[in-house]
């Protein structure tokens, strides 16, 4: 990984994290939500409490602890959200250092290549988009690619070469020195992203994994990795927030050197210096 503000500690030959702080760190006490002031709120009897007397189509005896049930489903679902966050905030500088440094690249005209299978295939899809796109302010376009999208080429690769080339076919089509290849899965095991991997390395991709609890096959081969501990999905979860959190650190640095760059220009342009002549090519074209 390149150079970047952050301090880190080199460990087994990856940037070391805060993730050793795991185990001693205690969850917080829950933040309170109060509700603005507004007209009163009329009181609905919640259907886990008191079920519905007006049978209806489908309704059977028993509907009122189906319903308990689902709502202590959901609930159990939204409690374990938490160990991912706070997974996550234990590698908060890692997120910054990824955020930095993909500035970096990215604004000296290299690409991020995006993989991953089923819902890991749309948060790849979801990083390039707001990367192509924007995330929150206005800036420039940059280039990104997720790896799954074009279903022409994956269709014919998968035809001809086997659903395990996959991606290594299209990192080795795309992939440039200095470029970046993201990866993201649950259990760090699919083949075709271990295959990728492979594929980056020969090529002098740099390649970063986005997985649920390490070690695992990808993180072992990656340049670098950030994983979650939580069940598969609160990891997709957890996966989406390091990717909105990575997008903020990449754009608050493109907009930390632009706005340098604008007054380089214009400190340069109070102190009387005139540009030079423009370059041409060898046929005299600006």
């Amino acid at each position: 990984m390149r150079p970047v503000s952050i301090t880190t500690t080199q460990t087994g030959g990856r940037q070391a994290t805060a993730r050793s702080q795991a185990a001693g760190r205690t969850q917080s006490d829950p933040e309170t939500y109060a509700r603005p002031q507004g007209p009163a709120l009329v009181p609905v009897p919640s259907p886990a409490v008191v079920p519905s007397t007006e049978p209806g189509p489908g309704h059977h005896d028993g509907a009122g602890e189906e319903t308990a049930g689902g709502l202590d489903a959901v609930l159990e679902h939204l409690r374990q959200v938490a160990p991912a966050v706070d997974s996550l905030r234990c590698q908060a500088p890692q997120l910054a250092a990824w955020g930095i440094d993909l500035a970096d690249r990215l604004l000296g005209g290299q690409r991020l290549l995006a993989a991953g299978n089923g819902g890991s295939a749309a948060e790849a899809q979801h990083l390039t988009a707001e990367l192509v796109g924007r995330f929150d302010g206005e800036r420039e376009a940059f280039s990104a690619i997720s790896l799954h999208a074009e279903t022409s080429a994956v269709t014919a690769i998968g035809n001809d070469y086997g659903f395990d080339q996959l991606f290594a076919r299209q990192v080795r089509g795309h992939g440039r020195e200095g470029d970046v290849l993201v990866l993201l899965t649950t259990s760090g095991k699919s083949a075709n992203l271990l295959n990728a991997v492979e594929a980056a390395r020969s090529l002098g991709v740099t390649t970063w994994a986005l997985t649920g609890s390490a070690p695992n096959p990808l993180t072992r081969i990656c340049d670098d990795y950030i994983a979650i501990d939580a069940l598969p999905a609160n990891v997709q979860e957890g996966h989406l927030m390091a990717l909105h959190a990575i997008c903020r650190a990449f754009d608050a640095e493109v907009a930390r050197r632009r706005a340098a760059e604008t007054a380089a220009g214009a400190a340069s342009a109070g102190s009387g210096r005139t540009a030079g002549p423009r370059g041409t090519d060898r046929r005299g074209r600006p």
